[in-house]
């Protein structure tokens, strides 16, 4: 895709950020951004909410807050039920409305296969939105949701996975990140990014990449989504994480005790994940503090930002 240039382009492709931003004048910047995809769960109303989270937290990990969306539906009309496309349709605003935006029209395309998201807009003080190319040498990483997302569902769709868990995990996916990126603001970032499709290694990665650092992480300290390591260790991995580990190669070093399940969870793509901040050292407590203030208790301090390893390089330990 060729570069796109113009002096109030603020972001643009070149860092894999997680949405666009353009400057409208000294006191605005605008947020653009788009996802969809196919559904994760069967309850459509349910798939309907965790597409439009998924989507929305795009805008709250650029540091800024939903505007507007508009609808993109792929769905089988001739042969599939208006009731389920409708269902779909009514979680995408119930989430929206959750986030203070307005679903303000959209676009439908004949398809075999359900596919549904947001195109978001938001806005944002130019001197407060947040990359993923800004983390700093010596921050601190904490990571505000379990991972497992894709390895619990792929264990769904294997009738392994008790009904207390399958909706546990539903209720994260259909989680907005707002409490978490408001603490994040209250507590002074240095950068950010969600995680999603890229698995945290994936995303880690962007973010050591376009901020020409080194990035070490404790798989020990990872929040990790009840018995997600038990259903890794039986092979319930989806191909989005084999796919991860062959694209990111040797960008990433595993020391030899790290267990191979918790490898696989650091790969494994995520649906509507947590926030992945950059945080100065002294900062961390603080932050760790607006986090349960505001009810994300699942939170951890996961890795660090060094010059210790190569720039662009991720080290994970045990």
């Amino acid at each position: 895709m060729p570069e796109m240039k113009d002096a109030r382009l603020l972001v643009g492709i070149e860092t894999a950020d997680d949405a666009g931003v353009y400057l409208i004048n000294e006191e605005t910047a605008l947020l653009h951004t788009v996802d969809f995809f196919t559904p994760i769960v069967d309850d459509p109303r349910r798939f309907g909410q965790i597409a439009a989270a998924n989507a929305l937290n795009d805008i709250y990990a650029m540091g800024g807050q939903p505007l507007t969306a508009m609808n993109i539906i792929c769905y089988p009309t001739k042969n599939g039920s208006l009731d389920v496309l409708a269902q779909i349709l009514v979680g995408g605003a119930e989430k929206a409305k959750e986030a203070g935006a307005l679903i303000v029209g959209g676009h439908s395309v004949e398809d075999k296969e359900p596919k549904y998201g947001l195109a978001v807009t938001g806005i944002a003080k130019p001197d407060q939105v947040l990359r993923n190319s800004t983390a700093r040498p010596g921050d601190r990483l904490v990571l505000t949701k379990p991972l497992g997302t894709g390895i619990v569902t792929s264990a769904v769709k294997a009738n392994m996975v008790p009904p207390e868990i399958e909706e546990a995990v539903s209720t994260q996916m259909a989680t907005l990140n707002d409490r978490a990126a408001q603490a994040m603001r209250e507590a002074g970032p240095s950068a950010c990014t969600d995680v999603t499709g890229f698995g945290l290694l994936g995303h880690a990665l962007e973010m050591a990449r376009g901020s020409g650092v080194g990035i070490i992480l404790e798989a020990g300290a990872l929040p990790v989504i009840e018995r997600a390591v038990e259903y890794a260790t039986l092979g319930l991995i989806p191909r989005g994480a084999h796919a991860n580990r062959c694209f990111l190669g040797d960008n990433v070093t595993f020391e030899e005790d790290v267990p191979l399940a918790l490898q696989d969870i650091m790969f494994d793509p995520q649906t509507s994940g947590g926030l992945l901040i950059s945080i100065a050292e002294e900062r961390v407590q603080t932050l760790m503090d607006k986090l349960i203030s505001y009810g994300v208790p699942q939170a951890r301090v996961i890795g660090r930002v060094t010059r210790d390893i190569p720039a662009g390089k991720i080290l994970v330990r045990a």
